[in-house]
């Protein structure tokens, strides 16, 4: 079956979704997601029903099929293999490899992607600390705390991100946090959920709820 990069795209945002909102994912929620227009979304959802790529009944929502997840695991392997090769072998920032993976998540060869993840070394996440899926489509899951959760005086380390943005990471790049960051609670201010860390360094920085809800954590003993 040939599957164009569009459908890969939309079968992507639609596990993405799914792990937001397990069930009944709407139309519109996908059209959000992917900046497109709902009447153009329901198009391209009856192309992937007739695949027999995902389970779609209107009103009710959609859902992968078995065949359709797996095909949404291989493109978001693909795109995180390269954003890991990009940083790592050709020095690109982690802001800036979000766009060029998206091209080269398309490519088709799955030889060339197994080789270019034992090239790396098999890494299981990529420079945003999301886990890589294997060969197979498994995925690591991790129960790490985001740092809005963390308790004051509590020393962590950063593992990830959930914003992707250009600007949130150069935002993190500018306050010196970056994956393997220890960082300590320092104060936590409850007038606007914002608080006080301090690097490594011994530098405190004031980091808003905003921000904080956005990096992902584990406890650094």
């Amino acid at each position: 079956m040939i599957i164009s990069s569009t459908e890969e795209n939309y079968l992507k945002a639609i596990y993405k979704l799914a792990k937001i909102q397990p069930k009944g994912i709407s139309t519109k929620s996908i059209g959000e997601l992917l900046k497109i227009k709902s009447p153009t979304v329901s198009d391209m959802l009856k192309k992937l029903s007739d695949k027999k790529l995902i389970k779609y009944e209107k009103y009710k929502g959609v859902e992968l099929t078995s065949k359709g997840e797996s095909l949404a695991l291989l493109v978001i392997r693909k795109h995180r293999l390269w954003e890991t090769f990009l940083v790592e072998k050709l020095e690109f920032k982690w802001d800036e490899v979000h766009e060029m993976a998206e091209q080269l998540e398309h490519i088709r060869s799955k030889e060339l992607v197994n080789r270019l993840d034992k090239f790396l070394g098999n890494p299981k996440f990529d420079p945003h600390g999301d886990p890589i899926p294997n060969n197979e489509g498994k995925i690591e899951i991790r129960y790490d705390d985001t740092l809005d959760q963390i308790k004051t005086n509590a020393e962590v380390i950063v593992v990830g991100v959930k914003d992707h943005t250009k600007e949130f990471l150069n935002y993190l790049d500018k306050s010196g946090i970056q994956l393997g960051s220890k960082l300590k609670v320092v104060e936590r201010i409850s007038y606007d959920g914002s608080i006080e860390i301090q690097n490594s360094s011994k530098k405190k920085l004031h980091l808003s709820a905003q921000v904080i809800k956005n990096i992902v954590v584990k406890n650094a003993n």
